[in-house]
């Protein structure tokens, strides 16, 4: 039996780890149906799903395929536009995933249409999901269900994703960026991202990058040896931090980097994505991709985009959150309840995540990040 071997080494059917499947996904949309299987199997779930709502309702989804068309009827159906699982999994739960009896009372459970008319005709009966807004406004959830007869979800599965949630956010970012389509080479790829991008080779140096990228120099630019230069010294040592990590193969942090708005040019977020399995195979020698997202200006930050964007526990975002609207660490302290030495601990944690050195620094970079209104169907509380 001949088995065919992706570039990196590994064969084909190589089971891998579940990281490596979302990575791989990531960059190649046509392998999420198996890879929402294996999502599912983690989580000892009879289905997973991946849906991301634009900032005009519209509906883009890949899930397994034993739930297939029922995505299908709701997307074109009105319930769409009534679906209150995201924004309340947004206010209630925003930093794990919750099930859906968590989030409607029991008489809106039992009178909700979408249970009735979508989940149990095609035979599920129990929901857990997640639902995160990044940057440029779209809306990301991932959702689960279990069949009827079994029992709902236990903590211990709920637990189990969790750990699986910041791989789960960047990968999905990615596909929903790529619109869950197929991109057949690295040019076509970072063609269709949309967004400012580079590939980042074996060896550390960027070997492609996209007009979208290329009109961020200054700010991002290619220096001696063809590698990248940020302006900045906080965000470039936490990339040469990351790319130093990959290139020594350890088990990578996946990152989102920030720059901080200068000389009036908004925030930007670096999200560094590696490249896994069949990837390689369109991104050849190659380990990493680093996609730009550019953040407007507009008030001050949401927690939950801040949690997903620098890996930031709950307690680093309330004080995070305070730093944005001006508050000095001991009126955070004060307002959250805690000792100054927690805020204080809380926030010197925050300025490493970010890569700032000093705190007006930091209130720049922050009052810049927040979760945008959304079109109509989900908003900010």
């Amino acid at each position: 039996m001949t088995v065919k071997i992706h570039s990196d080494g590994t064969p084909m059917n190589a089971e891998g780890t579940l990281a490596d499947r979302l990575y791989e996904a990531a960059l190649v949309p046509e392998l999420w149906t198996e890879t929402c299987e294996r999502i599912a199997l983690e989580a000892g779930s009879s289905t997973a799903s991946i849906f991301t709502i634009d900032g005009s309702g519209n509906h883009r989804y890949v899930t397994t395929p034993n739930i297939a068309d029922a995505f299908a009827a709701f997307v074109q159906s009105e319930h769409r536009f009534n679906n209150v699982r995201p924004m309340r999994g947004m206010e209630r739960s925003p930093f794990s995933f919750v099930r859906v009896t968590d989030l409607l009372s029991a008489e809106e459970f039992a009178n909700d249409a979408i249970q009735r008319d979508i989940i149990e005709p095609h035979g599920m009966q129990w929901e857990a999901g997640w639902a995160f807004q990044e940057p440029t406004g779209h809306v990301i959830v991932i959702t689960l269900m279990r069949a009827k007869g079994l029992t709902h979800f236990s903590d211990e599965q709920l637990a189990r994703l969790n750990l699986l949630k910041p791989d789960l956010a960047r990968a999905a970012y990615m596909s929903s960026r790529l619109a869950f389509s197929e991109a057949r080479s690295m040019t076509e790829t970072l063609s269709m991202l949309g967004l400012p991008a580079a590939v980042i080779g074996d060896g550390g140096q960027a070997i492609a990058t996209n007009p979208e990228m290329e009109a961020l120099s200054p700010r991002i630019r290619t220096g001696a040896g063809d590698r990248l230069v940020l302006e900045g010294t906080g965000a470039s040592a936490l990339l040469d931090g990351a790319i130093e990590r990959y290139k020594a193969q350890a088990s990578p942090t996946v990152q989102s980097l920030p720059m901080a708005a200068r000389d009036g040019a908004p925030p930007l977020i670096l999200h560094l994505l590696p490249i896994r399995r069949a990837a390689r195979d369109i991104f050849s020698r190659s380990m990493a991709v680093l996609a730009v997202t550019q953040v407007g200006q507009v008030g001050p930050p949401d927690m939950r985009v801040l949690c997903g964007l620098f890996d930031l526990t709950p307690a680093e975002a309330r004080v995070a959150r305070g730093i944005a609207m001006a508050q000095t660490p001991e009126m955070a302290a004060a307002s959250l309840g805690i000792s100054l030495e927690t805020a204080r601990s809380h926030l010197k944690k925050i300025m490493q995540k970010t890569g700032t050195t000093r705190q007006a620094e930091l209130v720049l970079l922050l009052s810049g990040l927040n979760a945008p209104g959304f079109g109509g169907v989900l908003r900010d509380p």
